[in-house]
């Protein structure tokens, strides 16, 4: 069957009321659909589009609109920042709006030559103005396609595609777990269920881990949807004996000291509580211990977190770092790397550990288990002893010992989770939905080319 009209992206082989979800993993990794309720076997053959057949050309980058909430110093944003920087700019022409301001991303993006904008919109009241503002913006820049990260975001993208002035597909972008609706704010929650309501429009929904799917499906999120694992920059996240020496230089403490860094924004579901209380329990054995925790609110000015190291007694072996643009080197610095969260998606954190060649101690929550596999320790979620005994086991592994098991943690994220690989596998998603919306192929040739479909 010739395609000449637009279409949406994957239609013909993920119908609405099928249970698809698509896994892309590692350098080789494609499209696998599991479970689709009617298969169909789709080839595509190629011819020059010179024929004035009245098809849209795409013989100039793909102009892609990405739409997140702000740019803040957070994983989703840094996933945005890394996937940016790789980038293919001879393919795509990006652009980043960010609902509420510039946020310290937003000069990092500006130094790779792509366009910022900020709207001034805070993500818990979407008002006339800035909406307004994002209603041009998304005019002007005749994306070809759009891609909304994470929930304020995804509406934002719904609605601005009601701007462009051609047929333009839209990704979401699923960036946690929802374990429940509770632990979310009134109105982050509102905008939950209103984009399960209106899961069915985009052209694919994507989520970093299965766990997420099925979490969100049984809220009643129903579109077509792939997960792409994080992906990390191996080059930047390395062992480095210098990053190790400099940081503790600057924390003060002796270059053998046992370091167990916690690494993420301050919030409850990141349970800081939990690790600090893990931490008191190690120092009853290991007194020579000392913790870094770092991330958005992290520091000596946040009252919950000072009273509790206070109570605690562990005044004297922890570092609270606040925000830090170095993260490469402050992981690189650590003995041990942990995720102390009662609920996750998939933290950048344990991935860029991993890099950094460390073993790591997470909680059995979300796709944690896997994304770490024999390289490191799982424990239950909020208890603090077994915390306690992880980091023991690592302890008394010696560095020798940890040196081996964060070998083979670098190692399981250069094979399946390298950001060069899923890069691509955002890249050939773009490409052939705007491929398919507009009837038009771009290949290496730059030439354009029509789109026929054949059942088999």
């Amino acid at each position: 069957m010739f395609l000449s009209s637009p279409v949406r992206s994957y239609a013909k082989v993920a119908p609405s009321n099928s249970r698809s979800i698509r896994v892309l993993t590692g350098p080789m990794a494609s499209y696998t659909h599991v479970g689709l309720e009617s298969p169909v076997n789709t080839s595509v053959r190629a011819t020059p589009n010179g024929n004035g057949n009245g098809h849209r050309r795409i013989l100039r980058p793909i102009r892609v609109l990405h739409i997140i909430n702000d740019l803040a110093i957070g994983g989703s944003e840094m996933m945005l920042f890394k996937l940016l920087s790789r980038t293919n700019r001879e393919k795509f022409e990006p652009t980043v709006i960010s609902l509420d301001g510039y946020g310290k991303l937003g000069e990092r993006i500006d130094r790779l030559g792509i366009p910022v904008h900020a709207m001034g919109m805070r993500p818990s009241a979407f008002r006339p103005m800035p909406l307004l503002r994002l209603a041009m913006m998304a005019r002007r820049i005749k994306p070809d396609l759009i891609q909304g990260w994470m929930y304020h975001g995804n509406l934002a993208a719904e609605f601005a595609r009601r701007f462009v002035p051609q047929d333009v597909s839209v990704f979401w972008n699923i960036r946690q777990s929802l374990y429940s609706l509770d632990h979310e704010k009134k109105t982050t929650a509102r905008v939950i269920k209103a984009g399960a309501f209106l899961s069915k429009w985009p052209t694919t929904i994507l989520n970093n881990s299965s766990k997420s799917v099925e979490q969100h499906r049984a809220i009643g999120y129903h579109g077509n949807t792939i997960v792409i694992p994080n992906g990390f920059d191996t080059e930047a996240f390395a062992p480095s004996e210098h990053a190790r020496s400099d940081i503790r230089a600057e924390l003060g403490v002796p270059s053998d000291t046992f370091l167990i860094g916690l690494i993420g924004r301050f919030h409850p579901l990141k349970d800081h509580s939990t690790f600090l209380r893990g931490g008191a329990l190690f120092l009853k054995n290991y007194p020579d211990a000392q913790f870094v925790l770092a991330g958005k609110h992290v520091d000596w000015n946040n009252t919950s977190l000072r009273t509790q190291i206070q109570d605690l007694g562990m005044v004297e072996r922890v570092h609270l770092l606040g925000e830090r643009a170095d993260t490469p080197q402050v992981t690189a610095a650590l003995d041990v790397a942990t995720s102390s969260s009662s609920e996750e998606g998939f933290p950048n954190v344990i991935g860029e550990a991993m890099s950094c060649g460390l073993p790591c101690v997470v909680t059995d929550v979300s796709d944690l288990p896997w994304i770490i596999g024999d390289s490191g320790r799982v424990v239950p979620s909020q208890n603090p002893a077994a915390l306690a005994q992880a980091w023991t086991e690592l302890f008394q592994m010696g560095r020798q010992g940890r040196l081996a098991l964060g070998g083979a943690a670098r190692a399981r994220v250069t094979e399946l989770f390298s950001l060069s690989s899923v890069a691509e596998q955002y890249e050939s998603l773009y490409e052939d939905a705007v491929a398919e919306l507009a009837g038009v192929a771009r290949f290496l040739d730059g030439r354009a080319y029509d789109l026929h479909y054949s059942r088999g």
